[in-house]
């Protein structure tokens, strides 16, 4: 993945969000938190491995999560206010690279892939990650994960591709790009497995064979998207009816034939046991 470290102030919501979403990645993690290692739940645990500011409260924290990283992704249900708009001001004030996701007025989805074009703009390899405390959003934590994780597979499984932007359709000249599309059911679930980490690849596996919905939902859209299906890419489409013995398949149903073919490679290939 392009971010190789994710920062943030250890507050609740968004802040605890990213920083266990590193860990469960094993992903590099860290940043400043107050003096006192205050949060509003208490003191901020020692497993997030953040360092503490000397005479720094929560504004000057914010601050020096902003200027040692490449980027700031503020996440928020609405108009900014309070520590987040204070984070983007402050990335306005160094001129550092900062963009505001408001999961209001756009879904988790386009918001991942203006994320993950931002992260590649802007060569963002340090990611400060922001957002309201648990107290002001009770959703907040779940919907930056989410956030995070569609960003996470969308790399993974763009990565594969020769050339990812042709795949987002209105993004970018999809000119010449059937070439690099998979054309089979095997060949995608072929890509996917090159490029998914071991963690994921072992949740698909663990998965019951009758519960494959909510990996649809993490992986569909990436793979509706970028593997050309929502574009039109009649030989995926085709060899997953053939798949399916369903001769009017549409896209939607097309993803759900390629999650449970990966699921099935794996269960296959014994990648059950849970990685640490």
């Amino acid at each position: 993945m392009q971010i190789t470290k994710i920062v943030s102030g250890g507050q609740t919501g968004a802040d605890r969000a990213a920083l266990d979403f590193a860990i469960e990645y094993d992903m590099d993690h860290g940043g400043w938190m107050p003096e006192g290692r205050m949060a509003e739940d208490g003191l901020i645990p020692d497993q997030y491995g953040l360092s503490e500011l000397p005479g720094g409260g929560y504004a000057r924290r914010t601050e020096k999560n902003v200027e040692d990283s490449d980027g700031t992704l503020i996440v928020s249900r609405g108009p900014l206010s309070g520590g987040s708009l204070l984070t983007f001001e402050l990335a306005q004030k160094h001129g550092q690279p900062c963009v505001h996701v408001d999961l209001e007025t756009v879904i988790v989805f386009d918001a991942a892939i203006d994320v993950y074009e931002w992260l590649r703009g802007h060569e963002v390899h340090v990611l400060n990650v922001a957002g309201p405390r648990a107290s002001k959003d009770e959703s907040i934590y779940e919907l930056t994960w989410n956030l995070l994780e569609m960003v996470l597979h969308m790399d993974a499984i763009s990565g594969a591709m020769p050339s990812a932007a042709a795949f987002f359709p209105g993004r970018g000249d999809a000119a010449d790009s059937d070439n690099n599309l998979p054309a089979t059911v095997d060949e995608a679930v072929n890509l996917l497995l090159e490029r998914l980490t071991a963690k994921t690849k072992s949740r698909v596996a663990s998965r019951p064979g009758d519960d494959l919905a909510g990996l649809k939902d993490i992986l569909g859209e990436p793979i509706l998207a970028e593997f050309g299906l929502d574009a039109g890419n009649p030989a995926l489409l085709e060899s997953c009816r053939q798949q399916a013995k369903k001769p009017d398949l549409e896209a939607s149903g097309a993803v759900r034939v390629i999650v449970r073919k990966l699921w099935e490679r794996l269960r296959q290939m014994g990648h059950l046991r849970v990685i640490k």
